[in-house]
């Protein structure tokens, strides 16, 4: 068949194709290789390059004007895709035999311009770890300005998005830049190639191929969650937000998988282990299961010849004592022939080789530096040796990957970190996506998709990726009519039932009896997890299941799966689907069991003050040895204990009293019930006394920690408003500081079911988290207590703000608004402007480091020149430039209520200057202008001198970081000591 028919024949699938996970990587990958093969014009690749356009309309385009150019250029775009697309995507497509066309056969020398396209895809690969001193040549050079630069590093992307900005950029500059940047690549790289040619043993060659084999076959299919359903990586796996961690000193920006092991985000350029933290079920998992794949194939990570991959949990059930050669080849892979040669490449060529371990919080031991392995035969206990591989000690030079729980992670491990990395789940689109492919059946996906669109909290819920593959797995219940889950509680009963329908003898439905039916297998279950949970245990030996009377019937519902054991293979090891899987049966083993009092209640609520706890002594028995863990340890176990406490709250709530019935009598779970509450309420009391007086003329505030967010979801999972209500009735603050405590859509479900019911208004301060816009939709209905919202860096884009601001305009309390720090561009300022025309009493706007141009300032001042109330206005780190600086004071000349104003780092000249001098001139309240790190010269502070003049309410204008000479800053300051520099 001609390649044009099969591009026609194929269209929906190369489609679906090429927009796979909301990733723009795939089509510009493409797009690159026919840049360079001359397929598209620069003009195409313009049109199919546009700003905002969506990923499905360029695929579009891009198909058509393929069909259009004819017969030989369908088949270079199948050429194209054969390239980039993995193995199994390729297998799943009829590509045909296209060849591209033969490189290097120009004649003569090439212009750099047009190199800059013939080479694309291989400067594209140069210029991701390299882009800003690519940057300051192009500066140095007077061929880019700041302005240039900012444009190319704008935080919204990837760092082969910034290659690829960057090439576009310097294409339209002409022949001076691209001959600069050329230079550039050809100085930076030197002789790198030379690397590539050396020679390997042939041992290790063969082993490499052994342990891409091994390491094909153990990732083809999704692992996490058991590989429920066979479900193949490439048709499941969806991209989850990826981002440095802050306190890296860098912009935060969106990582591809490769950028983990990349220069952005370094802290400690001497140490080798990259950390990626997230919450339990995030994606860790599958996210090193999905780069042992892509090393495996060749398509990542190609600097290593060998790729060793550990899990954690597993490890930790190693009791022997061995050496780094006894981990790296009984553990992984071992090799047929030549081990000593092999190992004595890997110990002298530390750098060709790395290590993944997932999980490094699931150990019994905490991390500790106190023993130090240094010889690569020593044997030692596992955790020791794994600890001397992390911090250097063994094996300098390296690099590791490792997973892991942020709270788990303790200073000690900390300061041997290269950089990490933070793991975030899934955005709007990935939610989409992953239902899409997880239902082979559009109908049914889409039926999922609307039961999920029309229930806010669930939606929530699906950012995280285990309650998504949940609410995916668990469609029939979902579909099936009943109440909506609402809390994560919800969800784990739904998939309890899921499963015990699954291994039903009868195909119908199980009856509304169940769990009295299943209370046998949930109360062994429940023992065997709660015992784990005790002693950090996560893998249990078939004999220890014997002893907690763990019979084959229950193994085979589903939720304890077979797990490889390379200590003892004779003998099988089980674990529960998940982390969150056995704290859920030990939740249900506490609420059910009629002999759990108080005490047990108390340790879940208070693990600090429980060092040898009831629980041990009536949930665990003899079973399991305890031992005693490090920090490390002890804080995987809090989060654990924490998770389960969170699961007993849902369980005792009314909305489950019916189905519990079944298994236990009512004076129990009331009994249950009222020591929850209590500890609920004695948990924020605790919070509520640790609240400082305030300094006299300042306001009460309370900085919450994560404790407090902790405590907010486990009332949410009662759903019990009387709850709610009296855990906030002795909470008098006028702000509540919740700064870096992780919250996401989820915590802002449970934060506004609480914080609704505060009896005075309050100013909630959400910085530095990830509320996105949908946990902006979620925190709605708390708005009308809030006088002031400060939302800085929480990934908010114009969506988001349309939905805050309809809310806003109805809250007769909100007179603050801070967003700096997001994705908010010229679009989102209509909605500011009617804010600010509407509510006459409001007093702040800070909009800092968006996107926001002269069109944005031009839209806002129309809301600005209807406004009586404005005080504050913090518009810095935009691009307004003299367009929008003109636009905004001439807006805010007739303000009877302006005393502060920011355009630092906004591109303002002289022109601009003018306009904001005739500010001064008219404003009676202005005290403050600053108007740092901007573009005005002499000239443009000769008018503000003379408005100065004729202006005695302003106390500064901050000029720092102008065009003027140290001279001219003098002079300056002596005229007017108001002008800061």
């Amino acid at each position: 068949m001609g390649a044009l028919r099969l591009v026609q024949g194929q269209r929906e699938e190369l489609l679906q194709a090429l927009c796979l996970g909301g990733s723009v990587e795939g089509l510009e990958s493409v797009m690159d290789l026919l840049l360079a093969w001359g397929l598209l014009a620069w003009e195409d690749y313009q049109g199919l390059s546009v700003p905002g356009q969506a990923l499905s309309s360029r695929v579009r385009g891009l198909l058509d004007l393929v069909c259009i150019k004819g017969e030989s250029a369908c088949g270079l775009l199948l050429a194209a895709c054969s390239r980039v697309f993995p193995e199994a995507r390729r297998a799943a497509l009829s590509l045909g035999g296209c060849e591209p066309p033969q490189e290097g056969g120009e004649a003569g020398p090439m212009p750099a311009a047009q190199a800059l396209r013939s080479r694309r895809p291989l400067l594209v690969r140069s210029l991701r770890r390299g882009i800003s001193a690519a940057l300051r040549a192009l500066l140095q050079s007077g061929d880019f300005t700041t302005c240039d630069c900012e444009e190319v590093q704008l935080l919204l992307y990837t760092p082969s998005q910034q290659a690829r900005r960057l090439l576009d950029l310097v294409q339209s500059k002409g022949e001076s830049a691209a001959t600069i940047l050329l230079q550039h690549i050809q100085k930076s790289e030197g002789s790198p190639s030379a690397p590539e040619k050396e020679e390997h043993p042939a041992e290790c060659l063969l082993y490499q191929k052994k342990l891409k084999s091994s390491l094909s076959a153990q990732s083809h299919f999704l692992s996490t969650y058991g590989g429920m359903g066979n479900l193949s990586l490439d048709d499941i796996y969806t991209e989850a937000l990826l981002e440095v961690a802050q306190g890296s000193g860098e912009a935060q920006q969106p990582l591809g998988l490769e950028d983990i092991l990349g220069q952005a985000g370094t802290l400690n350029e001497e140490a080798d282990t990259v950390l990626v933290s997230g919450e339990a079920g995030c994606g860790k998992s599958t996210m090193l299961q999905r780069l042992l794949q892509l090393w495996a194939r060749g398509a990542a990570l190609q600097d290593y010849l060998f790729l060793f991959s550990f899990n954690c949990r597993q490890l930790s059930a190693e009791e022997r004592e061995v050496s780094l050669r006894d981990l790296l080849f009984t553990q992984c892979c071992w090799p047929d022939r030549g081990q000593d040669t092999i190992f004595q490449y890997i110990l002298d060529h530390p750098h060709k080789v790395l290590f993944t371990f997932d999980g490094v919080d699931e150990f019994r031991l905490g991390f500790s530096d106190v023993h130090r392995v240094c010889c690569p035969t020593q044997c030692a206990p596992v955790p020791m040796l794994l600890f001397n591989l992390l911090q250097g000690s063994l094996m300098k030079g390296m690099r590791k990957v490792a997973t892991s729980r942020p709270v788990a992670v303790t200073p000690a491990l900390k300061k041997y970190l290269r950089k990490e990395v933070l793991l975030k789940g899934f955005s709007t689109e990935g939610i989409d996506c992953f239902i899409r492919k997880h239902h082979g059946n559009p109908s049914v996906a889409n039926h999922v998709l609307e039961a999920l669109q029309s229930n806010t909290a669930l939606f929530c819920l699906c950012h995280i990726p285990v309650f998504c593959w949940i609410v995916s797995q668990c469609s029939g219940e979902l579909l099936g009519g009943g109440r909506s889950p609402q809390t994560t509680t919800d969800i784990y009963l739904m998939v309890l039932q899921h499963f015990f329908q699954r291994c039903s003898s009868s195909r119908a439905r199980l009856g509304s009896d169940w769990v009295q039916e299943r209370v046998g297998t949930v109360m062994r279950l429940g023992r065997v997890a709660m015992g784990g949970l005790r002693s950090s245990c996560f893998v249990f030996s078939g004999a220890e299941l014997q002893r907690y009377g763990v019979t084959e019937e229950d193994i085979c519902t589903g939720f304890l799966i077979h797990t490889k054991d390379h200590s003892s293979p004779e003998s099988r090891h089980y674990e529960f689907r998940h982390v969150t899987m056995q704290c859920f049966f030990a939740a249900l083993f506490i609420v059910l069991n009629n002999d759990i009092g108080s005490s047990t209640i108390q340790s879940l609520f208070y693990p600090q003050h429980q060092q040898e706890s009831v629980l041990a002594k009536v949930c665990f028995g003899p079973c399991l040895s305890a031992g005693s863990p490090k920090r490390g340890a002890q804080e995987a176990e809090r989060l654990n204990l924490e998770i389960t406490a969170t699961f007993v709250c849902g369980l005792l709530s009314q909305r489950h009293r019916k189905l519990l019935l079944q298994a236990c009598p009512a004076p129990t779970l009331d009994r249950k019930c009222r020591q929850v509450v209590r500890a609920l309420s004695k948990g924020m009391q605790r919070h509520f006394k640790s609240i400082p007086q305030p300094i006299q003329g300042e306001k009460k505030s309370m900085h919450a920690m994560p404790e407090f967010v902790w405590l907010i979801k486990c009332i949410y999972e009662m759903q019990d408003v009387a709850v709610a209500k009296d855990a906030l009735a002795r909470l008098e603050v006028e702000h509540l500081k919740l700064t870096y405590c992780n919250i996401g859509p989820v915590e802002c479900t449970a934060l506004a079911y609480v914080l609704q019911h505060l009896r005075t208004s309050v100013g909630l301060q959400l910085d530095n988290n990830s509320v996105a816009d949908v946990g902006v939709e979620q925190l709605l209905p708390c708005l009308e207590i809030c006088h002031s919202i400060y939302l800085r860096h929480n990934n908010i884009s114009d969506e988001g703000i349309r939905k805050l601001i309809d809310k806003a305009i109805q809250c007769e309390n909100l007179q603050k608004i801070g967003l700096f720090n997001n994705k908010l561009t010229d679009a989102c300022t209509k909605y500011f402007a009617e804010l600010l025309k509407r509510k006459q009493h409001f007093l702040s706007l800070r909009l800092g480091n968006n996107y926001l141009t002269a069109e944005g300032a031009e839209q806002l001042a129309e809301g600005l020149r209807s406004n009586r109330s404005l005080q504050f206005l913090g518009l810095w780190g935009n691009k307004v430039r003299d367009r929008g600086a003109v636009a905004l004071a001439q807006a805010l000349q007739d303000s009877p209520s302006l005393v502060w104003l920011s355009l630092v780092d906004n591109g303002i000249g002289n022109a601009g200057a003018c306009a904001l001098a005739e500010l001064i001139r008219s404003s009676k309240t202005l005290e403050d202008l600053w108007l740092t790190k901007n573009c005005i010269t002499r000239e443009g502070v000769e008018y503000l001198l003379r408005a100065l003049e004729e202006n005695t309410t302003v106390k500064s204008v901050w000029l720092r970081g102008n065009e003027l000479s140290p001279e001219e800053v003098e002079e300056v300051i002596q005229r007017d000591s108001r002008v800061v520099f």
